[in-house]
């Protein structure tokens, strides 16, 4: 912070507290400036501290920030000066960084990662960050002078936690991005020509056991070689193109289990491969038509991703070897089949802006390599905001599908085409104290969205909420009562579900969270309607450095066994904590537990009870490097008495991992990691399922 060319750099002295003020003028001081060159951006800051021992910094991987309980700052940048998009800079004061892109339509996705350098130093007033960001990982219009959105910002978790910004931000206002300052006089940018070549090599090692027989010895399947190349080249500062070989998408740590058992739909995980992540705002639509996930193991993809004459666009295609499973969707549930079969998938997007709204277009096509089967998605959607408390939104799909004839992995398969359509219109308004949100979906029962995520179709959908907040002074800084409303019905008008659900939140003390809610409706399980009546409620707390949060949602009350389609009795319970002992390790536990009781001859008896204990323990040496241990055991008791179907009483499954990591940066990598899976066997024990050992090198050459 002492180099000379800090002096001349732009400065920003005046700040504001957004939350839990209401652009107050914040507790503490902090100084932003922002400078660049020929290659970079710069952004320094001085954020005073008056007890500089209480400042949250543990270490911990890429992207490991909490906002309750950790200090951090940086910068939200719109380079296209959009006021809707931007990306988000961040680093704490043990230089652990957080890079995320947030779109006031659709929200923070923290998945996309960006070439970027930062430094922090605690001192005895407080804290310094610089960051370094290269132009080449950004893009931005042709042209001088350049006229960009930025925001400075601060994280300061104390008793509350305060949100500090160099802009203000009224209340009940609808939108982040569109309150940024204007970032001026930047000339002369590079343009463009930028690559970035990352080639992988990993190897990895199986053992199964013997015949595939549960508690026999493990064999040892050959080590599996994997090589491959990941390419970027942007031509113009506003252009990126894509291209992968042999892409490397495995996953080093497993998603996280959830509850499956009485879920009518299938689940969601979020996408976390960088192939898919350039531009990945734009594929958020109302209706979810594209989910990335759904392409499980293409041997190359290509991409392009752009802006011309006002349209942001994106164009993907790849080659699918399959290996994953397509969703059939349904009223009343949905199921899956094994997607076996190699598929082509292309993916298109174009939006323009129009001021703070904008119209925008999707294609979507998937097509089976022999020609037999294909589905195809394409339709309009559109956002217009005709004031700062009122956003609108609507989108139309059309789908044509034509199914393999594999009527013996799905009934649904048997070599039929049809058609069908989706639309969704919504409509949200916030003020400062009232907000209220109104939304219509219709979906045919012919629509299919084999590329994205669409588990219900043939219905109507009215759904609404509305809610009141006030902001009074301490321990509660916030406190909002509000109330949902849906209505859903088949295309025949049945029932499919209706019901109320008033709620109470509020904001505390220790960067608490308290929500206590009752849930009134009739939902359709099979040909009934059952009717419940549920209360609930969350508790969250972020205490102090060494217990960086505690959480415990909870739903009890009537329930509906739709397995059996039934009343019953049921709880829900899920509890998380992460101990931090030292800076450099943190512990996570998480236990999740649902059970289900039915009245049969007069008597309560427990028709299941699923759990999921985890255990994720991560000492991290440098803001690069770590070593992360999980345990996690799933395990179900059922009583098959109780059941139409046949079920069986007892199931478990243990998986365990150990995984050493050291990151250079995103794509420079090395990865070394053991993991280990056991299934209860019918005495009882957990018999070893499989075991594997993974090693993965890959660094990034720039140029």
């Amino acid at each position: 912070m002492s180099d000379e060319a800090w002096q001349t750099a732009a400065r920003v002295d005046k700040w504001y507290e957004i939350q839990p003020g209401d652009n107050t003028e914040p507790p503490v001081r902090s100084v932003g400036l922002i400078s660049y060159d020929d290659h970079f951006l710069y952004a320094a800051f001085e954020f005073d501290d008056p007890d500089p021992a209480a400042i949250r910094a543990p270490l911990g991987d890429h992207d490991a920030i909490n906002g309750n309980s950790m200090d951090f700052g940086g910068i939200f940048l719109d380079t296209l000066d959009t006021r809707r998009t931007a990306i988000e800079f961040f680093a704490t004061p043990s230089n652990v960084q957080y890079d995320a892109v947030i779109d006031d339509a659709s929200g923070e996705n923290p998945s996309p990662d960006f070439y970027w350098d930062s430094a922090a130093k605690i001192t005895p007033r407080g804290w310094t960050l610089e960051l370094r960001i290269p132009f080449s990982s950004l893009r931005y219009r042709k042209g001088d002078p350049q006229k960009w959105g930025i925001t400075l910002f601060r994280n300061y978790p104390r008793l509350f936690r305060r949100q500090i910004a160099s802009v203000v931000m009224p209340r009940g206002s609808n939108c982040t991005i569109c309150h940024e300052s204007d970032l001026t006089g930047l000339e002369r940018l590079p343009g463009g020509g930028h690559v970035v070549a990352a080639p992988y090599i990993s190897a990895s090692r199986t053992a199964h056991p013997r015949d595939n027989t549960l508690g026999a010895p493990l064999e040892d399947d050959p080590v599996k070689a994997r090589v491959g190349v990941d390419v970027k080249y942007t031509p113009t500062p506003n252009t990126a193109f894509d291209a992968t070989i042999r892409p490397d998408f495995s996953q080093i740590e497993s998603d996280t289990a959830q509850i499956t058992a009485n879920e009518r739909f299938a689940l969601f995980y979020p996408e976390k491969r960088p192939f898919f992540l350039e531009g990945v705002d734009l594929f958020n639509t109302p209706i979810q038509a594209v989910y990335t996930r759904t392409i499980t193991d293409p041997t190359w993809g290509a991409r392009l991703t752009g802006k011309s004459a006002g349209v942001r666009y994106t164009a993907l295609v790849t080659e699918d070897g399959g290996g994953g499973t397509v969703i059939l969707p349904g009223a009343n549930g949905s199921s899956s089949a094994p997607q076996d079969f190699t598929s082509d998938v292309f993916v298109g997007r174009a939006k323009r802006d129009i001021g703070r709204s904008f119209v925008g277009a999707l294609v979507t096509d998937r097509e089976m390599r022999d020609g037999t089967a294909h589905n195809r998605v394409a339709g309009p959607d559109a956002e217009w905001r005709p004031s700062s408390a009122d956003v609108i939104a609507a989108q139309a799909l059309f789908s044509d599908t034509r199914t393999p004839n594999r009527p013996e992995v799905a009934p649904e398969w048997s070599d039929g085409q049809f058609n069908g359509y989706g639309v969704q219109t919504s409509w949200t308004h916030n003020t400062r104290h009232l907000d209220w949100f109104g939304r219509y979906e219709g979906l045919s029962n012919g629509f299919r969205a084999d590329t994205g995520f669409v588990p219900q179709v043939g219905i109507h959908d009215l759904a609404g909420s509305a809610g009141w907040t006030i902001h009074p002074h301490a321990p509660i800084t916030r406190e909002r009562t509000w109330v949902q409303l849906e209505y859903q019905t088949d295309r025949s008008g049945n029932v499919i579900t209706k019901g109320v659900m008033p709620g109470l939140g509020m904001d505390t003390r220790w960067n608490g969270f308290i929500q206590v809610r009752y849930n009134m409706d009739h939902t359709r399980a099979g040909e009934r309607v059952i009717g419940r009546n549920q209360f609930g409620y969350t508790v969250q707390f972020s205490p102090s450095r060494r217990i960086s949060s505690l959480s415990i949602n909870s739903t009890m009350g009537q329930d509906i066994d739709f397995a059996n389609a039934r009343p019953a009795t049921g709880l829900t319970v899920t509890a998380q904590a992460t101990l931090q002992p030292t800076g450099h390790l943190a512990i996570t536990v998480l236990e999740d537990t649902r059970s289900l009781h039915v009245h049969v001859d007069t008597k309560v008896q427990r028709l299941f009870l699923q759990r999921i204990a985890r255990i994720n323990a991560t000492y991290t040496f440098t803001s690069r490097m770590f070593v992360r241990v999980i345990g996690q055991y799933i395990s179900a008791t059922r009583n098959p008495l109780l059941y139409l179907t046949t079920v069986s009483p007892r199931d478990g499954a243990f998986s365990g991992s150990t995984l050493f990591a050291y990151k250079l940066n995103w794509q420079s990598v090395l990865f070394a990691g053991y993991g280990d899976d056991r299934e209860l066997s019918d005495v009882h024990r957990l018999e070893p399922l499989d075991r594997q050992f993974f090693v993965k090198i890959s660094h990034a050459f720039q140029r």
